[in-house]
């Protein structure tokens, strides 16, 4: 179960659920999902992904302007509280093990306001180092198991689209003003998609996904028989071959 939405910075943003056939025991958790910062000498590369891309902020006392500070302080409960073991709880996320850098955890530094701070595991976001070092981007992963996360997910959903308000002005000034007598038309709201939203719909991704479900209802006993026949015809070409797992 997935929701996809367009952040307005033009990038996307997408909540995935996963069901795992075997359950994750407490036991396993420290070592499916990480909130520590690995060592460089045994795992650069995975290293120089986290510090790059799962390090939260910092904001606090380290930065007071930061977006998520409301009343002094963060809005996300960051930085966290070292533990020593995960804890687990029945309808809420578990504390993972975050090692505290004074018994030997990794740390780096950072530039943050033209001034070197210490980062240590307080401040990471929690990951997974298989997904990390697979995609190299900024994946937060969570073990949890409470009914509250599909709701999560559904609001995504229902949500609808971002809106934004706006006017359309003459940038000539010796023009006359648009709609001069009717100052309620002056502004106006509309849906807002970026560009890179925009674009995505252009693309021949969207006739791949109307495709499959021409497999799924108009031939479903034999749907790589449908596909083999019309997988070399030109409005085909960009189009990603979902039952062989190849693009053409």
């Amino acid at each position: 179960m997935y929701s996809d939405e367009w952040q307005k910075r033009g990038l996307p943003h997408t909540q995935i659920l996963v069901w795992l056939i075997d359950k994750i025991r407490p036991e396993e958790i420290d070592s499916i999902v990480s909130v520590e910062i690995p060592d460089p000498s045994t795992d650069q590369l995975l290293f120089d992904i986290v510090t790059t891309n799962m390090i939260y902020g910092p904001c606090g006392n380290l930065n007071r302007s930061s977006p998520c500070m409301a009343n002094g302080k963060c809005t996300k409960s960051f930085p966290k509280n070292f533990t020593n073991d995960a804890i687990t709880n029945v309808d809420e996320y578990p504390i993972y093990r975050r090692g505290n850098t004074d018994n030997g955890e990794q740390s780096f530094t950072k530039n943050v306001s033209n001034a070197d701070i210490d980062i240590g595991n307080r401040w990471v976001v929690p990951y997974s180092p298989l997904l990390s070092k697979t995609f190299n981007a900024h994946i937060n992963v969570e073990s949890y198991s409470s009914v509250k996360s599909i709701k999560y997910i559904c609001k995504y959903v229902n949500k609808g689209s971002d809106m934004a308000a706006f006017r359309i002005e003459n940038t000539n000034v010796n023009a006359p003003p648009v709609n001069n007598n009717d100052e309620i038309t002056l502004c106006q709201i509309g849906r807002y998609i970026s560009s890179n939203d925009a674009a995505l719909n252009c693309t021949a991704i969207q006739i791949r996904l109307l495709y499959a479900i021409v497999l799924t209802t108009c031939f479903p006993a034999r749907a790589e028989t449908l596909w083999d026949s019309h997988r070399f015809n030109d409005w085909m070409i960009y189009c990603i071959d979902i039952v062989h797992g190849s693009t053409i």
